[in-house]
């Protein structure tokens, strides 16, 4: 969906949307599609771009805030779907914008201690099913998507270190207020926008440092920052705060949108098969969502 597309929508334009946020379009699923079916895709690329097999997959976790169901979760759909019938664990992880992060998180400790070989980490989010379309200040914001990776064991450091971070004294800034339990009647994403962007900024900042100690890397020694796509400009002021140039960044907010937990896996995909990312460049990943949680990555390729 083009900026141009949402003028009939709402009262704003191309050039309103592209100035505050970057975003020049967005994709939305069809009315028929499911937040699993768009993680089974994804999952199918991962798994022929790494070239395993599937039934060497041990565990499968999904990212997502927008399930298709309440129960069973998504990743048992995905799980289903692949045809995995060898005992794979499979689970959600709910962290909103974040989701990515605390997946492979969690991804990689199965893997260190030993408990799992090969894992399946998906980020999964059809926004477009709670996004109130009379509202300006979100429907352009965000948008629908998937992206995986495979985690394997291996001699060399793939992960480096993560870091997970949360704060609920912030859970009314950006959040969907009503619920299972809570049903207020408001199933539609709301944001207060300027507390948004001057939180994640800050905390993208800090969070940097906290990444790189003890690790014997420095911030020089990042080839690129793979950040969450919400918006260019919470970006721009992350690089700038950061010191590094945005020749280092993997940027897809223009084509994407806001697409949470989905967001960081998109840009990794379409910064490797462009050639930007290369066999053995250090990538930090990074992600602020509602909750407020965030978190990073520092990753070797």
């Amino acid at each position: 969906m083009l900026n141009s597309e949402l003028e009939t929508l709402v009262e704003t334009s191309d050039e309103w949307i592209y100035a505050r946020t970057g975003i020049k379009q967005r994709h939305i699923a069809r009315e028929d599609e499911t937040t699993s079916e768009m993680a089974y895709e994804a999952a199918i690329h991962a798994i022929e771009m790494a070239q395993v097999q599937f039934d060497s997959i041990e565990l499968v976790i999904v990212a997502t805030s927008t399930p298709d169901l309440i129960f069973p979760g998504t990743a048992c759909l995905v799980q289903k779907k692949l045809k995995l019938r060898n005992g794979a664990a499979a689970f959600d992880v709910q962290a909103v914008c974040s989701g990515f992060i605390y997946a492979i998180s969690i991804a990689d400790q199965y893997i260190k201690s030993g408990t799992t070989k090969r894992a399946l980490v998906i980020g999964a989010d059809m926004n477009s099913r709670i996004l109130d379309w009379r509202d300006r200040t979100t429907c352009v914001l965000f948008g629908d998507g998937a992206g995986a990776v495979i985690l394997d064991r291996g001699d060399a450091p793939g992960i480096y270190k993560t870091r997970l971070c949360a704060d609920g004294s912030y859970s009314d800034y950006l959040q969907v207020p009503s619920g299972v339990s809570k049903p207020t009647g408001d199933p539609f994403i709301r944001m207060r926008g300027n507390e948004v962007f001057k939180f994640a900024v800050n905390a993208m900042d800090e969070i940097v440092d906290e990444t790189l100690a003890d690790t014997e890397l420095a911030r020089s020694d990042i080839d690129w920052l793979v950040p969450h796509q919400a918006n260019r400009r919470i970006i721009a002021a992350t690089v700038k705060k950061l010191g590094l140039s945005m020749d280092k960044v993997i940027l897809t907010v223009a084509e994407h949108g806001n697409t949470s937990a989905a967001s960081i896996p998109l840009a990794m995909d379409v910064g490797i098969r462009d050639g930007r990312i290369k066999q053995g460049d250090i990538m930090l990943l990074e992600a602020v969502g509602g909750g407020f949680t965030w978190g990073s990555a520092l990753i070797r390729y």
